[in-house]
């Protein structure tokens, strides 16, 4: 294999147990197994890849893959599903609360991300922003709204280290640059996307309040925000990409052009 294209396209099915033909053109990413068990089991498909890094289902033309942690995951991931072409890649993460008015599961769609993670920059200078596809964001939050929700909006700060909860010039750094929430994907997503030419978005469900000690993550907290909350999140994901299917709609309108 000696092109990109070449190498994408014999990874993706190396990754994910799926071949390119068989991927969906619209893409739930997660990086949690019950999001794909729930999807498998609502549409009565199998997962593939169960004996893969990034096991994946998929269904009238939607996948949704488990990529795993952190943003050389999610930067794998984006790259590798340039091999399809996807019309829109949604990510539904989770990611922790940095403010007061934070609840556990409520829901934040993301209008940028800070990109702390580092993984970005290998396909962007650090000044780019990462920027989610409008449209796409605009066909999630009519989605959240038809399900009598409501949700955050705001600035993720998404970075490649996984505990600093107990670091108090973090968590200052973090209030001063008034961030909504923070994870450890979101930018690279947007930024790898944009990088390959794929529409990208995220809806995340809060999952903890890491600002105060006693809302950092625990096991039987996690447990609770899983039950409670993570069925109405994957819900909602699939009829956002349900209607742009449906509708017939693009959420492609950046003219990725690099050189002008």
């Amino acid at each position: 294999m000696k092109t990109r294209e070449e190498i994408v396209e014999n990874w993706l099915h190396r990754y994910t147990g799926t071949m390119v033909s068989e991927i969906g053109e619209y893409i739930l990413l997660t990086n949690f197994t019950q999001y794909v068990k729930l999807f498998a089991a609502r549409f009565d498909v199998p997962i593939m890849g169960l004996d893969r890094v990034m096991p994946s289902a998929t269904k009238d033309n939607i996948s949704i893959i488990n990529f795993g942690m952190g943003s050389p995951n999610a930067a794998t991931i984006i790259d590798l599903l340039s091999a399809a072409h996807p019309k829109a890649v949604l990510f539904l993460g989770k990611c922790g609360g940095l403010k007061k008015i934070n609840r556990l599961g409520d829901l934040i769609l993301p209008i940028a991300a800070i990109r702390g993670e580092g993984t970005s920059n290998d396909f962007f200078p650090p000044e780019v922003p990462a920027l989610p596809a409008f449209n796409l964001q605009k066909a999630v939050s009519t989605n959240i709204r038809n399900h009598n929700l409501d949700y955050w909006t705001g600035t993720i700060y998404t970075t490649n280290r996984r505990v600093w909860e107990h670091d108090e010039a973090f968590k200052k750094y973090l209030r001063r640059i008034r961030v909504m929430g923070i994870d450890m994907e979101t930018a690279t997503i947007f930024s790898v996307g944009f990088y390959n030419k794929i529409p990208t978005g995220a809806l995340l469900l809060v999952s903890d309040q890491p600002m105060i000690s006693t809302g950092v993550k625990k096991k039987k907290s996690d447990q609770e925000v899983s039950k409670k909350f993570v069925e109405k999140h994957l819900e909602i994901g699939v009829d956002s990409l349900k209607e742009l299917i449906n509708n017939g709609l693009t959420v492609k309108h950046l003219k990725f052009d690099y050189d002008e």
